[in-house]
């Protein structure tokens, strides 16, 4: 006789993990996505940059270590630590944005100091708006933390949004040619920042089959995601961006 009380757990248990392999996935696309260009340049001395590009990609990668610790605390029943170390993830996030807007203005007064004003006041589009959207859908999740299937997927996509530089890397490294120094044309980030959304059309299929149909942080967060990279081209080539970030750079400087 099959015992009833054991099936639905065998059954769940992968779907349990799913969220929990999905940040391993994050994790290692950030690490392997900057090996080539800062963690083996970093071993090997060879990599110099400002205090606050390092202290910047040490916040975004134990992010990554963060979200893959919380995701394993919630699938193994764990949810009351899981909810304890919820704070540290506000304080990380808090630090990313603020670190993330630095990093994005070092950017654009070295792209200045190399007589590259506006390509570089143009590319900080591309650091500005990932950053913001991060700290939307973050806040968005902790504002749903009373509603977990909201609240997981929402922290799935913030975790997602901030993959495309690290594709970005291989890309620049593997595939485009060697090009002058400086900031790249804004165009070229939404081909990388595609591929690396291909770990939302993952989840999106994981819905569909135990859902039956994808939820809506991934229809309508999703949607969201790929308009602002998408507009960003346009948009950074307006005069008012160029006040906005040109007036955000005389501040800086």
């Amino acid at each position: 006789m099959i015992d009833n009380h054991r099936v639905p757990v065998s059954v769940a248990a992968p779907a349990r993990y799913f969220y929990f392999h999905m940040a391993l996935a994050c994790t290692a696309v950030a690490f392997l996505g900057f090996a080539p260009t800062y963690w083996l340049p970093l071993a090997s001395g060879s990599f110099s940059s400002a205090p606050v590009v390092h202290f910047h990609g040490l916040l975004f990668f134990a992010w990554t270590l963060y979200f893959s610790f919380q995701t394993w605390l919630a699938a193994s029943g764990r949810t009351a630590r899981h909810r304890t170390m919820g704070m540290i993830g506000v304080s990380l996030a808090t630090a990313m944005t603020i670190f993330g807007f630095l990093v994005a203005v070092n950017a654009m007064k070295r792209s200045a100091a190399m007589g590259q004003t506006d390509e570089g006041i143009a590319f900080a589009i591309v650091p500005l708006s990932g950053i913001l959207f991060f700290a939307v859908i973050f806040a968005l999740a902790i504002a749903s933390t009373r509603r977990p299937e909201t609240h997981k997927r929402l922290m799935l996509l913030a975790g997602i949004s901030i993959l495309d530089a690290a594709v970005a890397r291989w890309f620049l490294t593997f595939l485009a040619p060697p090009g002058p120094p400086g900031p790249p044309p804004v165009p070229v980030t939404i081909g990388p920042a595609l591929v690396a959304y291909l770990l939302l059309v993952v989840a999106i299929v994981a819905d569909w089959r135990t859902r039956g149909r994808p939820h809506p942080v991934y229809i309508y967060g999703g949607a969201a995601l790929v308009a602002v990279k998408l507009l960003n081209w346009p948009i950074s080539m307006t005069p008012a961006w160029h006040s906005l970030a040109g007036g955000i750079l005389a501040l800086a400087q």
